[in-house]
């Protein structure tokens, strides 16, 4: 795609049964996926192994780089199985949550969450199947029995989730079968490894520890679906290296009412700090089974264009939907829409702090400013951590943002980050012939045409890959 029909807002897509042949993905790709979701809450490693090969190597056919975002389950708290079938709750009668090894029958059903007993208290919520079903803790004996009154009834098949939006859940952010998810994922060089019910900024440092030791390099995705992440997001996101508004759970867990103030807080939080955001959850629901988005839905991925998320996601839609390839093309076709509005572009910019990066913060923003006020086609930045591609991009300049790195660990990873082209680039002869070459590239590959005014970053010397401290303005 060349730029004039590619978003500068990037589609991250679930993968499973409905998307994973060769010739499917090929078309998602071709039209606008920048970012494949592996749900590694189902699935198994087997074909996980060859997705991603089969996603490398049409990066390669294609001349792509599209990332790979690795989504562990995290704590996620579920009913056991049911004896026969799903079981009907009736409003006002008792069910009994037990952590024993029972198949459910009515009135009783257990949980693998061990811990249920000790962390629930009477009068607190325990809401079933994405809070579809409310029951009310009655009591508990504190090691293997709550009982609870069904407040909102219906049926319960097995395995449906289990929210408690009043407890304190005393789970480890990392589970045992995260842990082995994350070896495996590491081991396939993801790109992004997303971190289920974040509560915590600590949370964040327990993962990054681990990928340390393990010698991965992958970038971390915080997903915000706890009412407890709210009390420190400002930590959270500074910890995380992006967000995801995983409005599912989060809807749940707190009232639905409050989940549009909610995401747009967020997005806003993310762009002071020069974090992308990912929109998640619904966004297009109805085409799991139907050809055409409801009015509603197209509205909803405008919305979040326009609030400034990096990324708008596709979960069932993609990975078990009847029309995969349809939900893409229609969501770049709102993206591309969204983009003519003078609302996308130049959002205002955080202050300057006196900080170890002020002097390529200031570079960064003084391209952004100078692109705003000149009308130039592009912003060309060096780059080996990635660093001046977020904070560029964060100020949504109107400009293309290409990113030039001899870092392959980060070539996929910035395919993720709001209007970023990342491309691979390892001479380093001097400043001025760096400029042109790059300038030259770009011209070839019909991304900028004679007479554009570009502006370059880069670090002088270019060789040691230091911050960026240098802007230079030219015509291509």
């Amino acid at each position: 795609m060349t730029p004039a029909q590619d978003p500068k807002t990037k589609i991250v897509a679930t993968l499973g049964p409905a998307s994973s042949a060769r010739e499917v993905l090929r078309e998602m790709l071709l039209n606008g996926v920048d970012v494949c979701r592996l749900n590694f809450s189902h699935g198994k490693y087997d074909a996980y192994k060859e997705l991603i090969a089969t996603i490398r190597s049409l990066n390669e056919e294609l001349g792509l780089t599209t990332a790979i975002l690795a989504d562990l389950q995290g704590p996620k708290l579920r009913v056991g199985e049911m004896a026969d079938g799903p079981i009907e709750l009736r409003e006002g009668t008792e069910l009994v949550i037990t952590t024993e090894a029972v198949k459910g029958v009515p009135g009783l059903v257990g949980t693998s969450y061990a811990q249920f007993p000790q962390d629930v208290k009477p009068g607190e919520l325990v809401l079933l199947d994405d809070g579809k079903l409310r029951l009310q803790v009655k009591a508990t004996d504190g090691k293997q029995r709550v009982t609870t009154t069904v407040v909102n009834g219906g049926m319960l098949s097995s395995n449906k989730g289990i929210n408690l939006p009043n407890t304190k859940v005393s789970l480890p952010c990392l589970t045992e079968k995260d842990r082995k998810d994350l070896t495996f994922a590491l081991s396939q060089g993801v790109d992004w490894v997303g971190l289920s019910f974040v509560r915590s900024a600590r949370d964040i440092i327990e993962l990054k520890h681990q990928i340390q030791a393990e010698g991965g390099a992958a970038r971390v995705v915080a997903k915000i679906e706890k009412p407890e992440a709210m009390l420190e997001i400002d930590e959270i996101i500074r910890e995380s290296d992006a967000l995801m508004v995983a409005r599912g759970d989060l809807g749940v867990e707190v009232p639905m009412e409050q989940v549009p103030l909610l995401q747009k807080d967020i997005i806003r939080r993310c762009l002071l700090q020069h974090r992308p955001v990912i929109v998640a959850t619904q966004m297009m629901e109805s085409m799991i089974q139907n050809s055409t988005p409801t009015r509603a839905e197209v509205n909803d991925v405008a919305n979040a264009v326009l609030d400034h998320a990096d990324a708008v996601m596709l979960s069932a839609e993609t990975s078990v939907g009847r029309y995969p390839v349809e939900v893409v093309k229609a969501m770049n076709k709102i993206l591309l829409e969204m983009e003519k509005s003078e609302v996308m572009y130049n959002v205002p910019e955080p202050a300057l702090t006196k900080n170890d990066r002020m002097v390529t913060d200031t570079i960064c923003m003084a391209s952004v400013r100078m692109a705003d006020a000149i009308d130039i086609k592009a912003i060309i930045t060096m780059t080996h951590s990635g660093y001046t591609a977020f904070k560029i991009s964060s100020m949504r300049p109107k400009a293309h943002i290409f990113a030039f790195t001899s870092n392959k660990r980060i070539l996929n990873m910035l395919n993720l980050v709001w209007g970023v082209r990342a491309q691979y680039y390892d001479k380093t002869v001097s400043t001025d012939h760096t400029v042109a070459d790059i300038k030259h590239i770009l011209r070839r590959k019909q991304l900028v045409e004679k007479g554009d005014l570009v502006a370059n970053i880069a670090s002088m010397p270019i060789a040691e890959q230091g911050m960026a401290n240098m802007i230079k303005l030219s015509e291509v």
